[in-house]
């Protein structure tokens, strides 16, 4: 018998403006958003926190 261990990938957005990062895994609790939510499930009208663009200016972090 073995056992299945489910991994989910979470990705991090950087805000191309002012550098800020989303994580998904740590989501934005402060802001409503919970933990491990993707950053696609965020609304559109969602501002960068720190410089107030949209979610237009983030792009996925590749490692």
């Amino acid at each position: 018998m073995s056992e299945v261990i489910e991994v989910t990938e979470y990705k991090s957005w950087v805000c191309l403006i002012c550098g800020w990062i989303y994580n998904e895994e740590e989501g934005l609790p402060e802001e409503g958003i919970a933990p491990g939510t993707r950053f696609a499930a965020i609304p559109d009208d969602w501002r960068c926190p720190l410089c107030d663009v949209g979610k237009a200016e983030f792009a996925v972090v590749e490692f």
